[in-house]
């Protein structure tokens, strides 16, 4: 494999298309991966249909459908960008099926349970005003926890109500908040001023950016939401295990339960294609299938 365009590779995903690190490391740990499997000067242009499909074959034994979809899709934008930028004449993975993956329902939260959820944070709890805060504006905004723990302080307008966000790939999008997510984090912030005091009294340089601390006064990690959501769903006693992502979804699946169009709901997810946000249809034609059964005299013959 020709090095020079790997590695421009590698820096087209990352300054160009955006993708996190992590991302960028799966990406070339997959497509090496690959040429590994062949011999050493093995070059792109050699590389035929018959050989992804003989490689992709080999890897159903120890790798899950979902490892074998996420290591073509690695192969396949390799490929396409080599024939994008001239090196390559054709692509070998062109007609070369996926594995069929399920398409799981995610998990969401009814209302009455949300707000249980939202309740659960008291005064036994340290930190009760920051985690308010936090779960507040997550379903507030359906924003994914990485994108909440990133927020800074300028990022936020309460005049305006809005949030700006920087998602997947680097898109920006505005997201407006409600008022209970905005006397949450008007809460929280007097609890924020004083650990930063505390910190600086610990010798250390304040945290002037981050919207959300921890007990050290430094910026608030994704995990640990993950944590905190998921003791106070316990504590809540909610049937289901309570993530972040539940909240979100929680979040996509009352609006348009409430009527709110897909493709809103797709621009305030900062979902790139629709079809991503149509996972939710099915959610909301459960319920409005529940609904109308509930409600319509005909809808149950004896």
């Amino acid at each position: 494999m020709n090095t020079c365009h790997f590695t421009a590779f590698i820096d087209w995903l990352r300054v160009e298309r955006g993708y996190s690190p992590h991302t960028v490391d799966a990406y070339r740990r997959d497509v090496t991966e690959f040429f590994s499997s062949f011999s050493k000067d093995t070059a792109p242009s050699s590389i035929s249909r018959e050989h992804v499909q003989s490689y992709l074959s080999s890897l159903y034994d120890s790798n899950s459908s979902a490892s074998v979809a996420r290591k073509m899709s690695a192969l396949r934008t390799f490929f396409r960008y080599l024939c994008r930028e001239g090196h390559l004449d054709h692509d070998p993975l062109s007609g070369v099926a996926g594995p069929k993956l399920a398409r799981h329902i995610p998990v969401f939260l009814t209302v009455d349970e949300v707000f249980s959820l939202l309740d659960e944070p008291g005064d036994q709890d340290s930190f009760r005003l920051r985690d308010c805060a936090v779960m507040e504006l997550i379903y507030s905004t359906g924003m994914r926890v990485s994108e909440v723990v990133s927020r800074n302080m300028d990022d936020i307008d309460f005049a305006t109500g809005m949030v700006r966000v920087k998602g997947k790939g680097s898109k920006e999008r505005i997201v407006p908040f409600g008022s209970p997510a905005a006397e949450a984090l008007q809460k929280w912030f007097l609890q924020r001023d004083q650990l930063t005091v505390d910190r600086i009294r610990r010798g250390h340089e304040a945290e002037r950016e981050a919207v959300f601390l921890n007990s050290r006064g430094a910026r608030l990690t994704a995990r640990s939401v993950e944590r905190l959501v998921g003791t106070y769903g316990e504590r809540a006693g909610i049937g289901v295990r309570v993530t972040p992502h539940a909240l979100r979804h929680s979040f996509a699946t009352h609006l348009l339960e409430m009527g709110l169009d897909l493709r809103t709901v797709q621009e305030l997810l900062g979902h790139v294609s629709l079809s991503t946000t149509q996972k939710y249809t099915h959610l909301n034609m459960e319920h409005l299938t529940k609904v109308y059964d509930k409600a319509h005299p005909q809808a149950q013959h004896e």
